[in-house]
């Protein structure tokens, strides 16, 4: 499952996502993840969810971050739910032309058992057509 809170700059998405994170940590019933674009949240999400700075693997492009989340999937089968903040930013697309995006995120959702929960900062009504169907 894909899920998208959507939003302006400052309207609350990061807090939301963090808080959801937090709580998927607390009911421990898998690994969570949080990817960001830096270091600034670390400290914000509970100590038992896999923090990671996704600039630090330097993904330049929409088909690299495709890979890396293949990548960080195959390396923990346990992963429940990956929560992505600043997904503009990391995925590295116009999001007009990430419906194929989206469409292998699905894939590998179902395949491997896992939820993406995205914080796109953009208003919900701006979003393209596709993305209707994702938002919480």
């Amino acid at each position: 499952m894909i899920q998208i809170i959507a939003g302006n700059k400052g309207s609350g998405k990061t807090k939301r996502l963090i808080d959801m994170t937090n709580q998927a940590a607390k009911e421990g019933l898998h690994d969570v993840v949080f990817l960001d674009d830096d270091n600034r949240y670390m400290f914000d999400v509970d100590h038992k969810v896999r923090f990671i700075n996704a600039g630090d693997y330097h993904v330049h492009s929409p088909e690299m971050f495709l890979g890396f989340l293949s990548g960080m999937l195959s390396q923990n089968f346990d992963i429940g739910t990956v929560f992505i903040d600043a997904f503009k930013k990391l995925c590295k697309t116009d999001l007009n032309e990430a419906e194929w995006l989206f469409k292998a995120m699905e894939e590998l959702s179902a395949k491997h058992e896992v939820d993406f929960v995205l914080s796109v900062s953009a208003d919900a009504q701006a979003l393209p057509e596709f993305m209707a169907k994702y938002l919480i």
